[in-house]
């Protein structure tokens, strides 16, 4: 969730609550189950690690504590990391999607290039289980947990193929969207 906020942070300076909108927007029904108060203590925690700036903003007359954040040069230096990192074994499909919607908006990296750094990452991995499918004896009851493993590699491939397609029709901003 952390990144998330940075590189959305990385487009504009922003206001929490517009943060919360845009990451529930691109999370469509995934983002209803986000507590409200969950990006203010994300925002608190970037703040204290020195990653945002928080400046109060002139307002309205009713909301004079109106608070804008920005990222520091830390900030953008970890967002930067983040969308630069290849997550498996245990790929957040929630996480990779808030990633490419960050890189798009941003323009800090390419979201079909996310992809095939992805694609890459697992391939490399299913062809490892592969091997080790082959390497066992017959009977083995690591067969099964491999075999698991391979389909699961599998599956991921192929939501990476959707995730390519879907991203490289996009020619807008995909908040607009």
């Amino acid at each position: 969730m952390q990144d998330a906020v940075l590189a959305m942070l990385a487009k504009e300076p922003s206001h929490g609550y517009h943060l919360r909108a845009r990451l529930q927007r691109s999370l469509g029904p995934l983002g209803g189950s986000m507590n409200p108060g969950q990006i203010y203590v994300t925002l608190a925690r970037l703040e204290k690690a020195g990653l945002v700036v928080c400046e109060h903003a002139d307002g309205l007359p009713e909301r004079p504590e109106r608070k804008v954040y920005a990222l520091t040069p830390a900030g953008q230096q970890r967002v930067s990391a983040w969308l630069a990192e290849v997550g498996w074994p245990k790929p957040d499909l929630a996480e990779f999607h808030l990633k490419l919607v960050a890189a798009a908006a941003t323009r800090l990296a390419d979201p079909v290039g996310l992809v095939a750094a992805q694609r890459r990452e697992l391939l490399r991995h299913l062809r490892e289980a592969q091997h080790a499918v082959l390497a066992e004896p017959a009977g083995s009851p690591a067969v099964l947990l491999l075999e698991g493993v391979v389909l699961r590699l599998r599956a991921d491939l192929r939501w990476l193929e959707a995730c390519e397609r879907a991203w490289s029709a996009v020619d807008d901003d995909p908040e607009d969207a």
